[in-house]
């Protein structure tokens, strides 16, 4: 075996374990990245969830705080935790939390619509 071929032996081996930590690196990345838009998803369909249901309750003349406990507890049923909750007249909106991702939403009552059957 010539001097050259000697220096060069195992430098496959190297560059392959190099390209093993990069793939898993990149990987990972990747992972982090997915969860953080599946928990922004997660969020916007919870606090669109509590959003109607603090409505609901506004609608029902239940109360503001009739209006935040429903929010509260769609907002778990959803794997989420309220954070912001602002309900009054016919006017809720929220924001809640799944992970690091917030999602905030806002419903209205309209009571002229209860019972139009077009323009609503």
């Amino acid at each position: 075996m010539t001097a050259s071929r000697a220096r060069e032996r195992g430098s496959v081996t190297v560059l392959a374990i190099a390209a093993l930590v990069l793939i898993a690196v990149l990987a990972l990345g990747v992972a982090r990245l997915g969860r953080g838009v599946s928990d922004r998803a997660r969020a916007d369909a919870a606090a669109d969830a509590a959003a109607l249901a603090a409505a609901g309750a506004l609608a029902r003349s239940a109360g503001a705080d009739a209006a935040r406990t429903a929010a509260t507890e769609t907002a778990r049923d959803n794997g989420g935790v309220l954070v912001h909750c602002r309900c009054a007249g016919a006017d809720a909106r929220v924001t809640v939390a799944v992970g690091d991702a917030r999602g905030r939403a806002h419903a209205e009552v309209r009571f002229d619509c209860l019972f139009a059957t077009e323009g609503c």
